[in-house]
């Protein structure tokens, strides 16, 4: 194999890569003996033909694209080395030359990690982010606890209101016909909640139990059923029941009913110390944001768009693994949202272009600073990771292998030298 590298304009090169015609000889013999079986040639058993009967009768090319496949397995990983391009995206591969006898030539355009000039990244100003806890936190944490604790009534003596939750069958109509999806029965829906198409819940206000009506809405004109979308329907509802919220009374009593303490006021200063530790907590990751973006903004660096497009590809499977992993299948998300995957792909390039970005900057204020996360605190992260999966230490190495491990390691100096960056920074 041969190398040539040309670098090109924005962060690009162009990796020419030759292989020798026995070589692509080898390789056409490898994918034949693969998939001679599938090749119905007359006078010989399946399998038995020999390679130049195959040829001969599906033509010379017909074995072209598994060789090539073969080849650009084996060598492109090479040319990776042998170029010495730090490389960020997948390669665009375009093939020069296929021919039996001839050199088996192609190009590879991949993108290469850009410099970074870092601008001022020390004693930048922000904003401090608050972490204080007023009484109305401390109240509306204590009234969202009071409103779990809630019980509901029917209520028989007055028709539905604004809050009630309602207990209804329905069925929906367009242009006279029901339609799909668009029917149910003994369907609890709070008034206000918003869970329905708007104006829905609204007009069930006043109507009361084993009342029947009619509800007229339209579909918004970005209904994830396309068929519905921005059409007016009717829908045919039954109220069957009426239920009030009951709220328990803030005193003692509840209380020691929803905590381990004896008295509201015990109870108020828990709430107030947990809302203290948390705003605090939330307070520092804003803070280490607000100062990250502030360093990155500084920067200048110029991203090619092949390594923001790979960024939103591996966005976009870590998506689709989300969606698999609570019983959706991507392709079902596209159909439900009427989405195509180059428009979720487009809709994650903002935030690979940031992604990318802010990896840069915080790796050039690790190089700036000769930070290095030392083996105490890749113990520390390998036993932490241990101890959530339920594994030996050992076995969390290996699974990660040298390179989840070197990984380990930049993560851990880009948030030491986010703490840095943290700990010069002027909050005001």
């Amino acid at each position: 194999m041969s190398l040539q590298v040309e670098n090109l304009e924005k962060n690009m090169a162009k990796l020419t890569v030759e292989v020798p015609a026995e070589k692509f000889e080898s390789a056409i013999r490898t994918a034949f003996n693969k998939n001679k079986n599938r090749f119905n040639i007359p006078g010989f058993r399946r399998g038995k033909a020999p390679l130049q009967m195959v040829e001969k009768m599906y033509g010379v090319e017909v074995l072209y694209e598994d060789a090539a496949n073969t080849l650009l397995d084996e060598t492109y990983p090479d040319a990776v080395k042998e170029c010495g391009l730090d490389i960020v995206s997948s390669p665009e591969i375009d093939i020069q030359q296929i021919e039996k006898g001839k050199t088996f030539i192609y190009t590879a355009l991949v993108a290469v990690k850009p410099e970074v000039t870092l601008g001022e990244y020390k004693g930048v100003e922000v904003e401090k982010a608050s972490a204080e806890v007023t009484d109305e936190d401390v109240e509306a944490e204590l009234k969202r606890v009071q409103d779990q604790n809630s019980r509901l009534v029917t209520v028989e003596d007055r028709p539905a209101a604004d809050g009630d939750q309602v207990v209804i069958d329905f069925e929906g109509f367009v242009d006279g016909t029901a339609f799909e999806g668009g029917k149910g029965e003994d369907y609890p829906l709070t008034i206000g909640s918003h869970s329905f198409i708007d104006n829905f819940e609204e007009q069930l206000i006043g109507k009361s139990a084993g009342e029947e009506c009619e509800v007229n809405v339209t579909f918004p004109e970005n209904y994830q059923a396309r068929d519905l979308a921005g059409k007016p329907a009717v829908f045919k509802v039954k109220v069957k029941e009426i239920k009030v919220k009951e709220l328990p009374e803030l005193d003692d009593e509840f209380a020691g009913e929803v905590s381990e303490f004896e008295t509201l006021k015990e109870y108020r200063d828990d709430i107030r110390a947990k809302l203290t530790e948390s705003k605090g907590r939330q307070a520092a990751s804003e803070n280490e944001n607000r100062v990250v973006e502030k360093v990155v903004a500084g920067a200048s660096m110029e991203i090619p768009q092949a390594m923001i497009d790979t960024e939103a590809r591996s966005l976009a499977e870590d998506y689709a693994r989300r969606l698999q992993s609570q019983g959706l299948s991507f392709d079902d998300y596209l159909k439900y949202t009427g989405m195509t995957r180059e428009a979720v792909l487009d809709q994650m390039k903002p935030q690979a272009e940031k992604n990318i970005r802010t990896r840069l900057v915080l790796e050039a204020v690790v190089k700036a600073e000769n930070i290095e996360a030392d083996d105490e605190a890749v113990e520390r992260e390998v036993n932490a990771m241990a101890s959530a999966y339920k594994m030996e230490a050992d076995q969390i190495k290996a699974r990660l292998g040298e390179t989840g491990m070197k990984r380990m390691k930049e993560d851990l100096a880009a948030q030491e030298a986010i703490d840095f960056l943290v700990a010069e920074a002027k909050l005001v």
